[in-house]
């Protein structure tokens, strides 16, 4: 399964969430079953360190995850452009890691503080 490409816009100081429906080649729900999902944004590819580390939840009744960031980490990342990425993990099959979403993230400023 080759990465969806996704930019996502967070407001600054506010709960961003977003979900993710999963489908495999034949457009069917995906088994997300045994799996975890992980995800971080960085400044660049090339950070040492995650600016943000998405909250994240599988339903795998509907085969989708969910991102999330509270209002508080979002208040604490300056305006401006990131990368993301998100990676599930399927621990019936040797935690075999498989990139599912990536692109850019948006984080517009605030004014009311």
């Amino acid at each position: 399964m080759a990465a969806a490409y996704q930019n996502l816009l967070v407001e600054q100081g506010t709960t961003f969430t977003t979900t993710i429906a999963i489908d495999n080649a034949y457009g069917d729900i995906y088994d997300l079953s045994g799996y975890t999902v992980s995800g971080q944004i960085r400044k660049s590819y090339y950070s040492a360190n995650a600016t943000a580390t998405f909250v994240t939840s599988i339903n795998i009744v509907t085969g989708s995850i969910t991102l999330n960031l509270s209002s508080n980490v979002t208040s604490t990342m300056s305006a401006g452009r990131y990368v993301y990425d998100t990676v599930i993990v399927d621990t019936n099959n040797g935690y075999a890691k498989t990139r599912i979403l990536e692109g850019t993230v948006d984080v517009s400023p605030r004014v009311t503080q």
